[in-house]
């Protein structure tokens, strides 16, 4: 007995050394190499014009507008987002999936047990006990059974790299999220000052307006101008107040969209946004990445990327499945028709052993599935590389889009100015009689168009150096962790849970 023992024990060390050495072997199928891009070394001259090229603080690129409002709702977005949150949980599944691709690297063991009532046949094989009786037998088992996938070609690590690799996407997936999230938080916001802002202006026209009318009224009365005066001054005051509801309507769209983003309910930053607060002002700098840094900036590019390299090793992982499936299975029972006694050592019963499967003929479906996977593949990579390209697009759109605006901002602030001018001088020539009274209605109204386009493009270009932070990828950075995020949040203004 103890020659068998020893012989056993032998053979399990020889089969262990021989089972690390083969799950050592190189996996079937292509390595993974991380895609070399090509960019451009500078962004397009008159994209650039009014931006400096250089290292850009993008982390916490909200900063720069200095607004202690719009800090605390990205602080509360980071916090309460439900997008985000939904987005975290797509990491736990893939943190989950590649533990568990993993865990088929080792053995797996069940503890088996059962109880059986049988009857013999009295002519088979096994139909007569040692008293020449047969009949109703009781039998019981109770022990372990296992079984070690011995990873020769590869197949289960594939997987794993697989896994891996989409455990690095749902990451770059969550970093997207929070970038979009971020400026999509100061976008309305920025678009709710603006309104804001036109709003005031509108009041203000209104209120010129007014006196305007009473001054036809008055003048009506004495005689001196016609009754067509005073109407024209009515429909000049009646449209620019019709203005006014759509731009209300707009305010309050862009706070309960606020309010969605941060992942409340609306009016629960009512109180917060109507502190007095002007537009942002635009930083006195603006410093922006080259283009090779968003290839390490830009989540959705990252992304892309991770999802190539989840995606190649599965043309191994489908490759494997033309070489043998190597197994060793184990079972050890305690066997026995007494319940008393089961564990006895006479009623130990065992076997171990290497098994193997080979697929011989399959109708060529597992070439198929290699030639699917490496068509896959194929396609992720064309992936990667458009998004390389939209990203470029969107950089160098979001900084002409800037320029732009700042030159139509200009050219406005220097309207209105001519504006304002002109109407004091109508408004004295009329009061002369030197001039009629549709001048002054053409300078009022020109004076309205052109404050309000101004309001409106003072907002556009906050929003377009918002969008150049975002094209960059801005508003993550290497520590965002889980960790960081809490739910829920509902004391905006101390930034604390309640």
């Amino acid at each position: 007995m103890g020659y068998l023992t020893a012989k056993c024990g032998r053979f399990l060390v020889i089969l262990s050394l021989l089972v690390v050495v083969l799950q050592g072997c190189r996996p079937v199928g292509p390595d993974y190499e991380r895609p070399l891009t090509e960019m451009p070394d500078i962004w397009q001259q008159k994209a650039v014009k009014g931006l400096e090229s250089g290292d850009a603080d993008l982390e916490t690129w909200w900063q720069i507008l200095k607004d202690p409002v719009l800090d605390k709702l990205i602080a509360r977005a980071g916090h309460g987002n439900l997008e985000l949150e939904q987005a975290w949980r797509r990491i736990e599944q893939a943190r989950a999936d590649l533990s568990f691709s993993r865990g088929r690297l080792y053995p797996k063991v069940d503890g088996v047990g059962d109880y059986q009532r049988l009857r013999l046949s009295d002519d088979g094989t096994f139909g007569v006990d040692k008293s020449g009786n047969s009949g109703n037998i009781n039998l019981h088992n109770l022990g372990v059974d296992s079984a070690w996938e011995i990873d020769v070609f590869g197949r289960i690590r594939r997987s794993v790299e697989s896994s891996e690799g989409v455990l690095g996407a749902s990451i770059e997936d969550y970093r997207d999220v929070l970038v979009s999230l971020y400026a999509e938080v100061s976008l309305n916001y920025v678009e709710f000052r603006a309104l804001e802002l036109r709003i005031k202006l509108a009041e203000a026209n209104i209120d010129l307006q007014k006196k305007t009318l009473k001054l036809t009224q008055d003048l009506f009365r004495a005689g001196i101008v016609p009754q067509l005066d005073v109407q024209q001054a009515k429909l000049n005051l009646a449209t620019t107040e019709s203005a006014i509801p759509p731009l209300r309507f707009g305010k309050t769209a862009a706070a309960n969209r606020l309010c969605v983003l941060l992942g409340l309910m609306p009016g629960e930053i009512d109180e917060l946004l109507q502190k007095e607060y002007s537009l942002p002002k635009l930083p006195g700098r603006v410093v922006v990445d080259l283009p090779v840094e968003l290839l390490r900036q830009r989540p959705d590019i990252r992304r892309a990327e991770r999802r190539l390299a989840g995606q190649t090793p599965l043309i191994g992982a489908a490759t494997a499945e033309l070489y043998p499936i190597f197994t060793l299975t184990g079972t050890f029972v305690y066997q026995s028709r007494q319940l008393n006694g089961l564990v006895n050592r006479g009623n130990r019963t065992y076997s171990y052993g290497p098994t193997f499967q080979w697929n011989l003929f399959d109708g060529d479906r597992i070439r198929s599935r290699i030639r699917f996977e490496e068509a896959l593949t194929k396609e992720v990579f064309a992936q990667y590389e458009n998004t390389v390209l939209l990203a470029m697009e969107e950089v160098e759109n979001s900084m002409t889009a800037y320029v732009e605006e700042y030159d139509r901002k200009d050219a406005l602030k220097r309207s209105v100015d001519a504006s304002k001018e002109s109407v004091e001088l109508v408004e004295t020539l009329y009061k002369t009689g030197l001039t009629d009274f549709q001048n002054v209605l053409d300078m009022q109204r020109s004076l309205f168009s052109q404050q309000d386009q101004l309001a409106e493009s003072g907002g556009k270009l906050v929003q377009s150096l918002i969008l150049i932070y975002k094209a960059l990828g801005g508003g993550w950075g290497e520590e965002v962790k889980k960790a960081n995020i809490q739910y829920p949040t509902r004391n905006i203004e101390q930034g604390s849970k309640s």
